[in-house]
């Protein structure tokens, strides 16, 4: 499947904010953004943030936060986004509880991964099962009453072990719930937009692929 393969650290700084595509280095001295906040490449520079945007370019780079935040490629984000505009509701919040139902979106939520990318290798090495059958595919969308777990013999990984002990934002959210003690967790209902703690404007977003 493909899947961006780059050096991650990057992508924060080009979209000039931190995406925590890496877990707890991202709140460690050693997170490239903190040393380097300004856009990669050889005519990168500390001003590079503050040029001004054309209209197109905001819309551009909400779109390409949000993408990569959730670590989709361009082709399936845009699939999430006609599933979106065809379900009822409002499109810019429907895009964004498909992408947090993602398989590997809600391992991470549940503290189970220390990031997404972390949590789409453990997927995909079958160490993941998704009510009692195993599942390797990272994009699997996940639905209320599904419960989700460790397989047995995969618990004492240390990425897993490591995540469990670090999480500490399990509690703030109430549309799933997490049995740390036994490596599960049930997802209790599609979560509304004040429950998805992301910082972005959806609304772009649309404005962008309805132009």
């Amino acid at each position: 499947m493909a899947r961006y393969t780059g050096p991650s650290c990057k992508l924060c700084r080009r979209e000039g904010v931190k995406l925590f595509l890496k877990g707890e280095r991202c709140n460690s001295d050693k997170c490239a953004f903190q040393r380097r906040a300004y856009i990669p490449g050889e005519h990168g520079s500390e001003k590079g943030f503050k040029k001004r945007l054309s209209d197109y370019g905001v819309h551009l780079r909400e779109k390409q936060k949000v993408r990569r935040i959730y670590g989709v490629l361009e082709k399936q984000f845009r699939k999430y986004f006609k599933m979106a505009a065809k379900k009822s509701g409002v499109t810019g919040e429907n895009l964004l509880q498909f992408l947090e139902t993602r398989l590997d979106n809600v391992i991470y939520r549940m503290g189970f991964a220390p990031s997404r990318k972390s949590a789409r290798q453990i997927i995909r090495h079958g160490h993941i099962t998704v009510n009692g059958r195993k599942v390797n595919i990272p994009s699997f969308l996940v639905r209320p009453d599904n419960e989700i777990e460790i397989k047995e013999g995969s618990r004492q990984m240390n990425l897993i072990q490591e995540a469990m002990e670090a999480s500490t934002e399990v509690e703030n959210f109430d549309w799933f719930e997490v049995e740390k003690d036994k490596f599960k967790g049930k997802m209790v209902s599609i979560p509304s937009r004040e429950q998805i703690p992301l910082d972005v404007d959806e609304r772009l977003i649309v404005e962008f692929y309805s132009k």
